[in-house]
C-alpha cells in the first residue's frame, strides 16, 4: 500500500531513498550515516526490506541436499545393476576379442567408451529435462507454502555443473567396477560363464552388504529412543542403508529366498513352475538386476509416506489429546462471540485458543534454536496435561507455564521473569506462574489466548473450544468466516512443523515410481531379449510358445513379489522405529490404499513388460534364435 507523505502512518520500518542522476548506488548505500540494526539494501536484496524473512533459503537447502543425494545413491545402484547386466551378457563377445589377441586394458577401455558415450547423452537429455523440471518443481513448493510466493525462481549453472559432474562420476566409477571384471576374466572362464552363469559372490562384496545390512539394524534400534523432533532424521536413513546392502547381495537374496514351501509352491504349475525356479537360481545375477529397483523404489516410496503419515498423525495427537471440549468453533473468534457461546445453555466450560511459535531469549533456551517453540494460547480451563506447579487459573496478562523439564534447565520456577520472542518479532516479559507438563516430545509454552493472539496476523482468537453437556445451538450468521465442528477441527491449521519433511518424502516417492518405472522396465526387457537361444532350445525340445511365456510370467511374478517383499521389510526399518519413537508403539499411520497401489504399480510394470519382451523373443524361428548372434 502506498501513502501520501502525510498521511504515512506511524511505526515506519523502511524507508526508500533515491539516487541523484549519476550517483552509484552502491557508493551511496555505504555513504549512509545508518544507526545500529538498521541495513541498507540495494538490488534485489531490496526484496528483503518488504518480504522479512524472504531471503531464508534454509527449506531449499535441506530438500535440495537430501533430495539430491538420495537421487545419486539410487541411480549408483540401479545404475551399476544395469551395466553389470549389460557387460555380464557380453561375456562371450569379450571373451572371443581377448581370444583373438585384445589385451585387458583395451576390452575394459572399450567397454568404458561405450557406455561413457550413452551416459553422457543421457547427462545431456537430463540436463535438458532439469532445466524445466526445476520451474515446476519450484511451484509446487511455492503453492505447498515451502518457499515464499514472492521468491524468484533463478537458474544458475552452478547446479547444472554439480549435477554434471556428480552424475558423471557415478557412471564412470560404477562402468569401471564392470569393465575391471570383464576385462580380468580368462577367455575360456568367460565362455563357461556365458553358458552357466556365475551366481557366487566375493567374500569382499558378502562383508560389505553384512556391514550395510548391520548398519540398519543399528540404525533402527537407536531410533526408538530419539525425540519425535529427531526420530526420522535417525530413523530415516535406515532405509537407504537397508536397500544398498539388499542391492549388494540380490543374488544371495533371491537364493536364501527360494525356501521349498516357495518352490514347492511353484513347482505344482508344472514344467514352466520347475523351469522358473531353476532359472531363478541359476540366474540370480541376472535376476538381482530387476530387483535391486523394484526394492529400492519399494523401500523409499512406502518408507517415506509412510514415516510421513505416522509422524503426522502423530504430531496431530499429541497436540489436540491434551485439549478437552466437543465442539469447535473456527475462523477469527471475536470477544462478542466468546462471550455469546459461553452464555449458552449446556456449555460448562470455554477457551478460547491460540497457535503460534516463538523462542525462549532470556534466559537464552539452546534446546530451540532454527526450530521454535510451540505457543499456545489459552482463556479456559481445557488443558488437560498435569500441572506440577503453581495454577493455569493464574495466566492471564503477561504470564506463561512452562514444561517442568525446560524450566528445570533453564533455572527458572514459577515468579520468575523469562523473555520470550514471539512470531511477530516482538520480545514479550513474561511472568511464569505454572509448570505444565505435555506429551513427551511435543511439549508446548501455554500463554493467555490475548496475549498471543495480539502478536500474530489476524490479532483474534483462531478457534473457540466448548465444553457441553447438552447439543448446541448455535447462530454463527452475525460472525461471517466462523464454522461449527467437533473436535476434528481442532487439527484445523496446525502446524506440525513437517512441511518440508512431507514434501521431500513425496518427491522422493514420485521419483522411485518414475525411476522404477525406466529402470525395471529397461532391465527386464534387456534380460528377456538376451534369452532368445534359450528360448529357441526349449521349443526345439518340446516347448510350447505359451509354456515359454507361462515360465517367464512365473519368473516375473517371483522376482516382484520378492522385490516388493524385500522392499516392504527394509522400509518397516524406517518406519516401525519411527512409529515407535513418535507413537509410543511400533504400529504406523496410514491410508492401506496406498500400499494396495503401490503392489499394483509393481505388477503392471513386471508384468506387461515380462509378456512383451518375451514374445518379441520368440518371434524368429528356434533354429534361426540358436544361430542368432546376440542373446
Amino acid at each position: 500500500m502506498f501513502f501520501a507523505d502525510a498521511d504515512v502512518p506511524a511505526g515506519v520500518d523502511a524507508i526508500g531513498v533515491f539516487p541523484a542522476d549519476g550517483t552509484s548506488v552502491r557508493e551511496l548505500a555505504k555513504r549512509l550515516e545508518l544507526p545500529q540494526g538498521v541495513k541498507a539494501y540495494t538490488g534485489d536484496d531490496r526484496g528483503v526490506a518488504e518480504f522479512q524473512g524472504i531471503a531464508t533459503s534454509l527449506p531449499l537447502i535441506i530438500m535440495s541436499g537430501v533430495f539430491g543425494g538420495m537421487v545419486a545413491v539410487v541411480m549408483a545402484l540401479v545404475v551399476s545393476a544395469t551395466i553389470g547386466l549389460s557387460v555380464r551378457q557380453r561375456r562371450r563377445e569379450l571373451a572371443l576379442l581377448r581370444a583373438s589377441g585384445a589385451t585387458p586394458r583395451q576390452v575394459g577401455k572399450m567397454v568404458i567408451a561405450e557406455t561413457m558415450v550413452v551416459g553422457v547423452l543421457g547427462l545431456v537429455l537430463g540436463l535438458l529435462c532439469g532445466r524445466l523440471a526445476g520451474n515446476w518443481i519450484f511451484g509446487l513448493l511455492a503453492d505447498g507454502g515451502i518457499v515464499p510466493p514472492q521468491l524468484r525462481y533463478d537458474q544458475g549453472p552452478l547446479p547444472f555443473a554439480g549435477a554434471a559432474i556428480l552424475t558423471f562420476a557415478v557412471l564412470r566409477i560404477t562402468v569401471g567396477f564392470a569393465a575391471g571384471r570383464a576385462a580380468r576374466i580368462r577367455p575360456i572362464q568367460a565362455l563357461a560363464e556365458a553358458a552357466v552363469p556365475n551366481v557366487a559372490l566375493s567374500r569382499i562384496r558378502v562383508i560389505i552388504g553384512l556391514i550395510f545390512a548391520g548398519a540398519t539394524v543399528a540404525i533402527a534400534l537407536s531410533t526408538p529412543f530419539m525425540g519425535p523432533t529427531n526420530a526420522a532424521a535417525i530413523g530415516g536413513p535406515a532405509g537407504l542403508t537397508g536397500s544398498i546392502a539388499v542391492a549388494i547381495l540380490a543374488p544371495l537374496v533371491i537364493q536364501r529366498a527360494l525356501v521349498p514351501r516357495i518352490t514347492r509352491f511353484v513347482e505344482k504349475r508344472g514344467t514352466s513352475g520347475v523351469l522358473a525356479v531353476i532359472n531363478l537360481r541359476v540366474r540370480a545375477v541376472q535376476f538381482g538386476a530387476i530387483l535391486i529397483p523394484i526394492t529400492i523404489a519399494t523401500a523409499i516410496a512406502l518408507g517415506n509416506i509412510y514415516s510421513q503419515t505416522t509422524q503426522q498423525k502423530a504430531a496431530v495427537e499429541a497436540f489436540t489429546s491434551n485439549l478437552a471440549g466437543d465442539v469447535v468453533i473456527t475462523g477469527g473468534i471475536p470477544a462478542s462471540l466468546t462471550k455469546a457461546a459461553s452464555e449458552l445453555p449446556g456449555v460448562t466450560t470455554s477457551s478460547e485458543l491460540v497457535r503460534s511459535k516463538g523462542w525462549i531469549e532470556e534466559p537464552y533456551d539452546a534446546s530451540h534454536t532454527s526450530d521454535a517453540w510451540p505457543l499456545l494460547g489459552l482463556s479456559g480451563p481445557i488443558y488437560k496435561d498435569k500441572v506440577t506447579k503453581g495454577s493455569l487459573n493464574d495466566l492471564t496478562g503477561n504470564t506463561i507455564a512452562l514444561p517442568p523439564g525446560r524450566a528445570k534447565k533453564l533455572k527458572v520456577d514459577v515468579g520468575s521473569e523469562i523473555g520470550l520472542r514471539l512470531g511477530d518479532d516482538a520480545l514479550v516479559k513474561v511472568k511464569v506462574v505454572a509448570l505444565a507438563e505435555g506429551p513427551s516430545g511435543y511439549q508446548s509454552l501455554l500463554l493467555p489466548a490475548q496475549l498471543l493472539a495480539a502478536h500474530t496476523t489476524t490479532g483474534l482468537p483462531s478457534q473457540l473450544v466448548l465444553k457441553t453437556t447438552d447439543k448446541l445451538q448455535l447462530d454463527l450468521s452475525k460472525w461471517p468466516g466462523t464454522s461449527i465442528g467437533g473436535r476434528e477441527l481442532l487439527a484445523d491449521g496446525l502446524d506440525t512443523g513437517l512441511g518440508v519433511d512431507a514434501w521431500i518424502g513425496y518427491l522422493l516417492a514420485a521419483i522411485a515410481v518414475a525411476y522404477t518405472a525406466i529402470a525395471s522396465v529397461n532391465t527386464i526387457a534387456v534380460a528377456v531379449l538376451d534369452r532368445r537361444r534359450e528360448f529357441g532350445l526349449q521349443r526345439l525340445t518340446g516347448s510350447t510358445r505359451r509354456e515359454v511365456s507361462r515360465m517367464l510370467g512365473l519368473e516375473g511374478l517371483l522376482i516382484a513379489a520378492l522385490g516388493l517383499v524385500s522392499g516392504l521389510i527394509t522400509a518397516a526399518f524406517t518406519v516401525l522405529p519411527i512409529a515407535m519413537a513418535t507413537r509410543g508403539w511400533p504400529i504406523p499411520s496410514g491410508p492401506v490404499w496406498v500400499l494396495i497401489a503401490w503392489v499394483a504399480v509393481v505388477l503392471l510394470l513386471v508384468l506387461p513388460t515380462t509378456a512383451i519382451t518375451g514374445r518379441i523373443a520368440m518371434r524368429a524361428r528356434p533354429m534361426d534364435a540358436l544361430s542368432s548372434p546376440v542373446g
